[in-house]
């Protein structure tokens, strides 16, 4: 199975390279709002959607790609798997899934501040 690598994808891996170069450590981190999301069928990488998997929705971040995403109210963290493209709404960086803002602590809230970054 063939990946075709957007962009948006490339831009992102730019800015992780360099990044992770200059610093030796970690990639940067980005911070705004999270919300979860849950539907029925396949996510844009194929994939089965399950809303309990720790998978999460990305604009730019190739499919696989793990992230640390850390509730910047609770500091709960946990690392997900982009699997799907989004959020779609302005000012969301990240969708994840039912179980992980379960885990994150914001399902009842919808919304949450979090910050995040490549997971080691």
């Amino acid at each position: 199975m063939a990946c075709r690598l957007t962009r948006e994808g490339m831009k992102l891996l730019t800015i992780l390279a360099v990044s992770a170069t200059s610093t030796g450590l970690h990639a940067a981190t980005a911070t705004g709002k999270a919300s979860y999301y849950s539907h029925a069928g396949r996510t844009a990488s194929g994939a089965i959607f399950d809303r309990n998997a720790m998978t999460a929705a990305h604009r730019t971040a190739p499919f696989g790609t793990k992230l640390k995403v850390t509730n910047l109210t609770n500091q709960r963290t946990t690392v997900v798997t982009v699997t799907d493209r989004g959020p779609f709404i302005r000012g969301r960086i990240i969708d994840v899934s039912a179980r992980a803002a379960d885990v994150l602590g914001f399902r009842r809230a919808g919304v949450a501040q979090v910050a995040v970054e490549a997971a080691e």
